[in-house]
């Protein structure tokens, strides 16, 4: 008997038997045992669309590349039972830096999406040359400490706000608009010899949600990064909607009532300005935690009110793009990014005259979500399909 085929699993699992599409196909059957977890070349058929002599000759190669690796076998199938395949999380690493505004984090991936080693420093507004600094002390020390060699690092992948030095939050620091020339591969190459790939933020995170969070069984969601501003990302049948300036899903621009944008008043930027408001000094998403009761207090109201500004812009992403989920993720601490999706939903349950809402729920890839994603970026170059993968492809034949 045969394993029954989710109604989705990330991105496209749909191989071709087309010539040259060889590549395609091998990265098609990677994403689906990925999906899947432990799973049988039968399954594999069922859910590519590819023939048994294909997937036979695929998973012969990823075994011998040591990307998948056979776990035992099926209980209780009717005659041989079926060897099992399951990803090999030490089949390749790959390394992910977010840049942010208040924060530099830098993680190192497993092909599983596992992180094996993980290193953040929270600065207020780092200068290019603090960034490289950073990466340089941090990155040999992370990798000794998972056993890692450099060799096996695939490449790096890099996340950071479109608009970084040219919207100017709270506590700008002067000369910070020198990101606005910075060459971030030249800036990197002196200590990571390796493949740069650059991402937006907020799309890296809804990428690292699509490959490794609930993205792999959901591929039709909107994602809402809570940063110090406010972003989005925007994913349509596992495929990264870029829009036609490569602009999409800039939720922070939205005007809401009294001429603001939403991002002046759902960001961690905003969060500390009413906290401040109240007497409440706090600069990192970490000192919340675990608040005392007046902080607490000062954080259900900015609860209330993110959730009121946010309410209109949720209504417009279900009705103009019908996904699946909503996921939040970002910097604030689970707690609050759960509170506000519960006021979300209760906000948007309570509309009339609607089509169906779709749930708002905490993204399994929240706090490192734009580093996550971004060390997907080389996975996704060398390994994962895309709907890029074939046309390339068939561009070089």
């Amino acid at each position: 008997m045969s394993e029954a085929a989710p109604q989705s699993a990330g991105p496209s699992l749909s191989g071709t038997n087309l010539e040259r599409a060889g590549d395609h196909n091998q990265r098609v059957t990677l994403q689906a045992i990925r999906a899947a977890g432990p799973t049988t070349r039968a399954y594999l058929v069922e859910v590519t669309g590819l023939t048994p002599p294909a997937i036979a000759n695929i998973t012969k190669r990823l075994l011998k590349e040591k990307l998948i690796v056979e776990v035992g076998r099926q209980q209780g199938a009717r005659g041989q039972p079926a060897m099992k395949l399951a990803i090999n999380p030490d089949g390749s690493f790959a390394l992910g830096l977010n840049i942010d505004r208040d924060h530099i984090t830098l993680v190192l991936l497993d092909l599983a999406g596992k992180v094996r080693g993980r290193v953040s420093w929270d600065v207020d507004f780092a200068l290019p040359e603090g960034v490289r600094d950073f990466v340089g002390r941090e990155v040999e020390p992370l990798l000794a400490a998972a056993e890692i060699d450099m060799k096996a690092i695939i490449g790096v992948g890099v996340a950071m706000p479109d608009d970084i030095a040219r919207v100017q939050l709270p506590h700008w620091q002067e000369g910070y608009s020198a990101w606005n020339s910075a060459d971030i591969v030249e800036l990197l190459a002196p200590i990571l010899p390796l493949p740069v790939f650059l991402e937006n933020d907020a799309a890296a995170a809804a990428l690292g949600e699509l490959y490794f969070g609930d993205g792999l069984h959901h591929p039709n969601f909107f994602y809402v990064l809570v940063s110090l501003g406010l972003g989005g990302g925007l994913v349509i049948d596992g495929n990264y909607y870029r829009g036609a300036l490569g602009r999409s899903g800039e939720l922070g621009f939205i005007p809401i009532a009294g001429g603001r944008s939403l991002q002046e008043v759902v960001s961690l930027s905003a969060l500390y300005d009413h906290l401040a408001a109240d007497g409440i000094e706090i600069t990192r998403p970490d000192l919340l935690a675990e608040p005392s009761a007046k902080t607490k207090a000062s954080l259900v109201r900015w609860l209330d009110q993110a959730a009121e500004a946010m309410e209109g812009a949720m209504v417009s992403l279900n009705c103009l793009i019908n996904p699946e989920a909503i996921y939040i993720g970002g910097r604030l601490p689970a707690e609050a990014i759960d509170g506000l999706a519960a006021r979300l939903n209760r906000r948007l349950a309570n509309r009339k005259g609607l089509p169906p809402m779709a749930p708002v729920q905490r993204a399994a890839m929240a706090a490192d979500a734009p580093a996550v994603g971004a060390a997907m970026l080389p996975f996704g170059d060398r390994l994962l399909p895309s709907a890029t993968v074939l046309m390339k492809a068939e561009a070089g034949s």
